[in-house]
């Protein structure tokens, strides 16, 4: 027999060797392989059903709220908070709740409803968006020092003009107007032309400067 089919032959021995010993391994790695992609289907599948409930409490807290059913709107929020805790629609509904406590001037209720939205929130711009909210009502609740801080949480990148103009809000809140004149003036700079904020935002601008003024 030549080299070449010396060799062939030699080859298939041993892979029909290799298969009788790792013949079972292989069906079971390959068991294993189908079960996770029909098990990674069947996840995907579980959570899509669970978003799509969530947006339908959601849509109920909704319809509940404008039709002054305050309690119902209530109930249905902790059924999403208990249930669906993951979903960004919980967070929206719990959010929905603290701006209206803090319409209600229930402050200390409003704060602890973003605390809850902000260690639930999930993707980090939902997150980002809930700590801005979590700093306007410390700032309404007079607490100028907190309101830094959360802001101070948020990535540069986040919401700026919004994130800015909030700063300088506090800022003016705590007396230091250098600082939120520039502080406003790096939010007018981040926000586009067509900003419908831009308006006020230079209203508060013309006010610092207008107080600049006469207290020279």
């Amino acid at each position: 027999m030549a080299f070449e089919e010396y060799d062939k032959y030699e080859q298939s021995e041993l892979v029909q060797k290799w298969l009788r010993e790792n013949g079972v391994s292989i069906v079971v790695g390959i068991a294993i392989g189908l079960v996770g992609i029909f098990g990674w289907q069947q996840w995907r599948g579980h959570q899509a059903q669970n978003e799509a409930n969530a947006s339908e409490l959601y849509q109920q807290v909704q319809v509940a709220q404008a039709s002054g059913k305050s309690e119902i709107a209530s109930q249905l929020t902790d059924q999403l908070m208990k249930d669906y805790a993951k979903s960004p629609f919980a967070v929206f509904a719990v959010s929905d709740r603290a701006k209206q406590q803090l319409e209600a001037k229930q402050l200390d209720k409003a704060e602890a409803s973003l605390e809850w939205a902000e260690a639930h929130a999930n993707p980090a711009p939902l997150k980002s968006l809930t700590q801005l909210r979590i700093a306007q009502v410390e700032l309404a609740n007079n607490n100028g020092k907190a309101a830094l801080a959360t802001l101070d949480k948020i990535p540069a990148d986040s919401y700026p003009g919004l994130a800015q103009e909030l700063r300088g809000d506090v800022l003016v809140k705590l007396g230091r107007t250098d600082e939120a004149r520039k502080t406003y003036q790096a939010a007018m700079s981040a926000l586009g032309e067509e900003a419908p904020q831009r308006g006020a935002l230079q209203m508060k601008i013309d006010d610092l400067a207008t107080a600049g003024k006469q207290g020279a």
